[in-house]
């Protein structure tokens, strides 16, 4: 906490001392913490069924719930389709208003109601019913009507809200939650839902970064600088001239395609300013990086982040697996991949980009 914040929380007189608020915030995550230790002793055949239901399912997941059970059930409606069950949240008030269209008779449609006796929910069982569309229940009592009237019903048990006033849904939305995870969890792994399907759903924030490939992100030739190390620095230079926002390397290659070496802004900048003129017109395998680093097709773009940001390089070839480059990582284009820069006391960031690799002493 910082000294703004202490000073608040003083001049707020709070009623009770520090100790006893830590003490409420404490019983409230015990209570919900024995609610769920209970629930997992609790788990039944029904959960089998559910998850079999869920597994042979050929449409979406339509889940439903009303107030705070519907707040759960849009969070379990995001865990299942990004774990590769198609799932959607209807909300029970717009259904009977005209969204049960979405509902097809290939669905499962998850009921989510800690009484059991939701009006708005209860009011969608008729119509689902005459749809044919399978139900699934995650309710307090299977002798509820709502326990009574799903095709599978998890049974949550009597649970005491972890509210002072035993009225403001915690201890039971906690519950709902823990089953739906599990139920989740379980059905992806039976369907061998992989780190790469993950990717897929996830593309964007630090889960996208760690688990897409480093091709998703890298220049296409196309895009790149590329001609032969049998050339002059001049030539190679004309050569790569390239519209738009052009890397700082150019990569050379054998003739037989494999990379041989990069060619960097910087080497170029290093000749000029040692007047070194004559060079340009020498071969560019005398100046250039014979050995850079590279990372291959398939790797994860996890890995290339750490390269960079760990040799403090700026480009990084891609190859395949006979050597040849297929691409280019520019530092330009994944800065916002970047962990963020650790400052020391009076560091001040530059606007400098990463140097090459023979800045730090390779090549």
């Amino acid at each position: 906490m910082n000294s703004s914040t202490a000073r608040r929380t003083q001049s707020s007189q709070l009623p009770l001392s520090e100790g006893e608020v830590l003490q409420l915030g404490r019983e409230v995550i015990c209570a919900e913490a024995r609610a769920l230790a209970g629930l997992v002793g609790q788990l039944d055949s029904s959960f089998f069924h559910a998850v079999g239901l869920l597994y042979r399912l050929r449409g979406n997941l339509i889940v439903t719930g009303m107030g705070k059970a519907g707040l759960i059930g849009n969070k379990l409606t995001a865990t299942f389709a990004s774990t590769g069950t198609r799932a959607h949240f209807l909300h029970p008030g717009e259904a009977i208003h005209g969204d049960l269209g979405r509902v097809h008779v290939d669905d499962v449609v998850l009921l989510i109601s800690q009484s059991g006796e939701t009006e708005e929910v209860l009011q969608l069982l008729p119509a689902l019913g005459q749809m044919g569309v399978p139900l699934l229940a995650i309710t307090a009592s299977p002798h509820s009507t709502l326990g009574r009237k799903a095709d599978v019903t998890i049974e949550l048990g009597k649970l005491k809200e972890a509210c002072s006033l035993g009225l403001a849904p915690s201890t039971s939305t906690t519950a709902m939650l823990a089953v739906g995870d599990a139920l989740a969890l379980v059905v992806s792994r039976l369907k061998g839902f992989a780190a790469e399907d993950f990717a897929q759903f996830h593309p964007g924030g630090s889960l996208g970064r760690d688990l897409s490939h480093v091709e998703d992100h890298m220049r296409n030739l196309e895009a790149c600088r590329l001609t032969g190390a049998d050339r002059t620095i001049r030539q190679v230079l004309v050569d790569c001239t390239k519209l738009g926002r052009r890397s700082g390397a150019i990569m050379l290659t054998y003739a037989d395609g494999r990379l041989a070496g990069l060619f960097t802004d910087s080497d170029l900048v290093r000749l000029i300013e040692s007047r070194q003129e004559s060079a340009l017109d020498r071969p560019v395998s005398e100046t250039m990086i014979t050995t850079p680093t590279t990372v291959s097709v398939g790797d994860k773009m996890s890995v290339a982040i750490e390269i960079l940001a760990g040799r403090k390089i700026s480009e990084l070839p891609v190859i395949d697996p006979a050597g040849k480059p297929v691409g280019l990582i520019d530092v330009t284009d994944v800065l916002s991949l970047m962990p963020e820069p650790t400052l020391v006391a009076d560091e001040r960031p530059t606007m400098r980009l990463f140097p090459t690799e023979r800045d730090n002493g390779a090549g």
